[in-house]
C-alpha cells in the first residue's frame, strides 16, 4: 500500500507555532515514527505553502495512489482549486486537521474539501494522521 500524506501552508512551522493549538513536535521526527509503526506501508511526504503546488501535487499522485491523507491547513476553508482537484482524481482523500477546527474560529467551521474526501479527522493532534491511515487499513 502506498499513502501519501500532503501538508498545506504554515504546517512546515508545527513545533514553533502556537503551541497551544498545534503542540510542539515538529513534523518531520512524527512522520518517521509513522514510518516505524506501519512499516508495511510506503508513506511518503510533501509539504508546500502554495495552493498551486498542493493541485499539481494531487494531480500527480491522484491516478496512482491508494490514498491522500490531505492537511490543508487553511486552505481548507478558502479553496474550490484543492476541492476541484480532489474531485478530480480517483485516488481516495482523507482530510485531517490537528486541531478541533470546529471548537476554533467561525471561518474554520466549513470545508470546501469534506465533500469530496471519503473522510474527515479533526481534533486529536498530530495522531489524527495516525487515525486517517488506520483508515485506509481495512
Amino acid at each position: 500500500m502506498n499513502l501519501h500524506v500532503i501538508n498545506g501552508p504554515n504546517l512546515n512551522l508545527l513545533g514553533k507555532r502556537e503551541k497551544s493549538i498545534y503542540g510542539d513536535e515538529s513534523f518531520e521526527p512524527f512522520f518517521a515514527s509513522l514510518q516505524k509503526l506501519f512499516p508495511e506501508i510506503q508513506l511518503e511526504y510533501f509539504q508546500s505553502n502554495s495552493e498551486g503546488e498542493i493541485i499539481d501535487k494531487i494531480h500527480e499522485i491522484g491516478f496512482e495512489s491508494d490514498g491522500i491523507i490531505l492537511n490543508a491547513g487553511a486552505y481548507t476553508h478558502t479553496s474550490l482549486a484543492i476541492a476541484d482537484a480532489i474531485a478530480a482524481v480517483t485516488t481516495p482523500v482523507v482530510e485531517v486537521h490537528i486541531s478541533n477546527v470546529h471548537a476554533r474560529e467561525p471561518i474554520r467551521h466549513h470545508s470546501y474539501l469534506a465533500k469530496n474526501c471519503v473522510g474527515v479527522i479533526a481534533g486529536f493532534g498530530l495522531n489524527s494522521y495516525r487515525l486517517a491511515i488506520q483508515s485506509f487499513i481495512r
